[in-house]
């Protein structure tokens, strides 16, 4: 089968299409006919030289995927089925979804909803499942509709379905970016308005600043996180999984103690069974509201995967790059 392979020696890391031999299902497996993957940050940390994230020296990228299983050791994901493959160490520590074929345990397969086709699976990818796992999340903390919630990062694979989440679900999406030129784009996805990256928060100078914000879903992490955190409403909440810009942030007690905010992880890697068929059944009842169309910004073979792995490291993408073994 053909895949995309990442390579580090002494020189760096070095991308190469080659052909692998096709995988077979072990206990707990499945495989899966690849149709789509996709790009997210996570895969452009993987293919870092001195990654942090990867942990073998030799494999084949892409931390999720959708097909259809051609092979499966479980009742409950029988062979035909269509499903996604997300979470866990795919992609990071073992053979991920840049192959025709990939094998992936069943606890990291989903079935897809009938709304929800193969293509639409890797445009939501692991982005929309952690922007929808980010929506519910501060619904669970007690986020009451029509409220505004504002998105960092809001250009990116996370932010920009978390708009469009948010809007369908009766909330104000506020997308902050960095991106001067998207505004038309972001307001047509769902913001109801659009900010720059400076009007998070005001009185920088002071412990804490005004309440702005009813909720929050950030996806770059340092600074703006905290920006954020001083700036949300009492007993407000924001749900975090992004460290584009910094994993690190300075900050105090204030928020947490004298106005009750939470911050709130968003893990989609290790998601419960439970987790991941509630956050799936959610962007199934959106799914025929929605042109997933409007949220690819390229489709691209394994051959031109180096130059959009890099674009997707520079922040330079709007929306998702879609990977397809059938260019």
């Amino acid at each position: 089968m053909k895949a995309f392979e990442l390579s580090e020696t002494d020189e760096g890391v070095s991308f190469q299409v080659v052909e692998a031999p096709k995988p077979t299902a072990d206990q707990d497996e499945v495989v899966i006919a690849v149709e789509y993957s996709g790009i997210n940050f996570k895969d452009a940390m993987v293919a870092q030289a001195n990654s942090r994230v990867r942990r073998s020296a030799q494999l084949i990228g892409g931390v999720d995927a959708s097909g259809t299983v051609v092979s499966s050791s479980d009742p409950g994901i029988p062979v035909g089925a269509r499903v996604a493959a997300h979470g866990g160490v795919l992609g990071v520590a073992r053979s991920g979804g840049y192959a025709e074929f990939i094998a992936a345990p069943c606890a990291n397969v989903s079935l897809l909803p009938e709304s929800i086709s193969t293509r639409d699976a890797m445009v939501i990818g692991t982005a929309g499942f952690t922007a929808m796992q980010s929506v519910l999340a501060l619904e669970h903390y007690g986020l009451v509709a029509g409220g505004e919630v504002v998105v960092t990062g809001a250009t990116g694979g996370v932010g920009s379905q978390a708009l469009t989440y948010l809007a369908r679900r009766g909330y104000q999406p506020v997308a902050s970016t960095g991106t001067t030129d998207a505004t038309e784009w972001l307001e047509g996805l769902g913001a109801s308005r659009v900010i720059g990256r400076d009007d998070l928060t005001e009185k920088p100078e002071r412990v804490l600043g005004p309440e702005l914000w009813d909720g929050a879903i950030d996806c770059v992490g340092g600074q703006t996180l905290w920006n954020i955190l001083r700036s949300l409403k009492y007993q407000a909440a924001v749900a975090a999984s992004g460290l584009v810009a910094s994993a690190e942030f300075n900050a105090n007690v204030y928020p947490f103690i004298t106005r009750n905010v939470a911050l709130l992880g968003i893990d989609s890697v290790q998601a419960s069974a439970e987790t991941r068929s509630k956050v799936w059944q959610a962007l199934g009842e959106v799914a025929p509201s929605l042109s997933y169309d409007d949220y690819v910004d390229e489709v691209v073979g394994f051959s031109r995967l180096p130059e959009a792995l890099a674009k997707v490291h520079r922040g330079a993408t709007r929306g998702r790059i879609l990977v397809t073994p059938h260019e």
